[in-house]
């Protein structure tokens, strides 16, 4: 598979040319990559229309995944996740969406921006804020007790604890009510490579988005919006224009040359090592049940320790790694998560081991519950984002509407949405969360 970004953009740098054009290093600087960091000169395509290199890189990458068309993004998912609601939403006044409760704040942003209506879909039993398990029955009668038509499911699968949807049936459900299944599959680029593939797309969305840079060999930034052969072909049509009308002007050539470089890697080895890393990482997690430890199920490449069942809040395991050399990727007071992939090494997982051997389980923290309480939306997403807003303590927000995104990244998903009024439940769960100060609606 040929490499036509970064052919490109390696051939400009060694050809010794002045750069009169940004970025304002000219090709020289101290991290050492800037030679081959460069912008939309002749030749170097556009990523907005995307007709000659990284038209020819994002075929590659449809191919790979066999897609309708594989669109390239250099701001993460984000920007993919504001495309794919502006494209379901094209034309339509005041739109309504149904999505599951444990969005992602790009989300949100998505909806103050299009000026959208959001119904939320609750999981039956709430595990965790970025959890939210929906049966097809839930999603069915979401559907059928919706206040209006909607425009799009939205669901987000795998999400931080690792826990996936049954996308096949969630779409079906979609499908038989004539609406499309928005998948948010930003920590699932790698589950196009399984053997059986288990990706959104071939479950049956009809649009999704990966984060390239989460689980594969990508630049933080590198991901993917996927449109679905089934799809219906206007959104192939609005897809070029509703990614630039949320993208800079200036995207990352480093981050697209290492989408294009990630498509020879996909092509040729990925598959092989995903499995001897699957088959790894499942080695890890025995060993660290056998040492006393509780692990939730979860995706292939992630360990989920529930550490309050073990003694420790979450926070306290990851300061214990990191004195054993390990950093992990999420922790709060009950769980511990940890992401590998085929780029980490056996001296990676063997240091995990070791560190879990030096751990001694205690007796399960005191645990109840959490409740996340349906809450009264009293004005619109944009309309509280755009309010005047008063910054509060959080003891004092209940009654009050929440005007700000409540919740830092990871795991960026919001405990209070904007537009609703504050509960007394809300703010428990904003005080665990560590949340102390929030902004509310003059």
């Amino acid at each position: 598979m040929k490499t036509p970004i970064y052919d490109f953009v390696k051939s400009y740098a060694a050809s010794g040319v002045s750069r009169f054009h940004m970025p304002g290093h000219k090709g020289n600087g101290p991290l050492g990559c800037e030679m081959l960091d460069i912008t939309e000169i002749k030749g170097a395509d556009v990523l907005c229309e995307a007709e000659g290199i990284i038209g020819e890189s994002e075929d590659n990458a449809s191919r790979l995944f066999g897609t309708a068309h594989t669109f390239y993004s250099t701001e993460g998912s984000t920007l993919a996740i504001k495309a794919m609601l502006a494209i379901v939403c094209a034309g339509k006044e005041r739109p309504l969406i149904l999505a599951a409760r444990n969005a992602h704040k790009a989300f949100l942003c998505a909806a103050a921006l299009l000026d959208l209506d959001i119904e939320w879909i609750y999981p039956e039993d709430f595990l965790h804020i970025t959890s939210c398990q929906i049966t097809p029955s839930a999603l069915d009668k979401a559907i059928k007790n919706a206040s209006r038509a909607p425009s799009a499911v939205y669901i987000t699968s795998p999400d931080y604890l690792g826990q996936t949807a049954d996308v096949a049936a969630l779409a079906s459900v979609s499908h038989a009510h004539s609406l499309p299944l928005l998948v948010d599959n930003a920590h699932g680029a790698y589950l196009a490579f399984e053997s059986p593939s288990s990706h959104p797309i071939v479950q049956g969305a009809d649009m999704c988005c990966d984060s390239a840079h989460k689980t594969l060999p990508v630049l933080t930034g590198g991901a993917y919006l996927h449109i679905s052969k089934n799809a219906d072909p206007e959104y192939l049509t609005r897809a070029r224009d509703a990614m630039a009308l949320f993208s800079s002007t200036s995207p990352s050539y480093l981050v697209l040359q290492s989408l294009d470089l990630c498509n020879t890697y996909l092509e040729k080895d990925f598959a092989d090592e995903l499995k001897l890393c699957s088959a790894r990482v499942k080695a890890t997690k025995e060993k660290i049940c056998s040492l006393g430890f509780t692990l939730l199920d979860s995706e292939p490449l992630k360990i989920v320790v529930n550490a309050a069942a073990s003694g420790y809040t979450g926070d306290e395991l990851a300061d214990i790694l990191r004195e054993h050399g390990v950093e992990c990727e999420f922790a709060d007071g009950e769980f511990l998560v940890l992401m590998a992939s085929p780029k980490n090494t056996e001296a990676d997982f063997e240091r995990l081991e070791r560190a879990f051997e030096n751990i001694a389980p205690k007796a399960a923290l005191p645990h109840s519950r959490d409740t996340l309480c349906r809450a009264e939306q009293k004005m619109s997403v944009r309309d509280a984002v755009l309010s005047s807003k008063e910054l509060i303590d959080v003891k004092l927000s209940s009654g009050r509407i929440c005007a700000e995104l409540a919740i830092s990244c990871p795991p960026a998903v919001p405990v209070a949405v904007c537009g609703e009024v504050i509960t007394e439940d809300t703010v428990a769960l904003l005080q665990k969360y560590g949340v102390e100060k929030i902004k509310v609606v003059k």
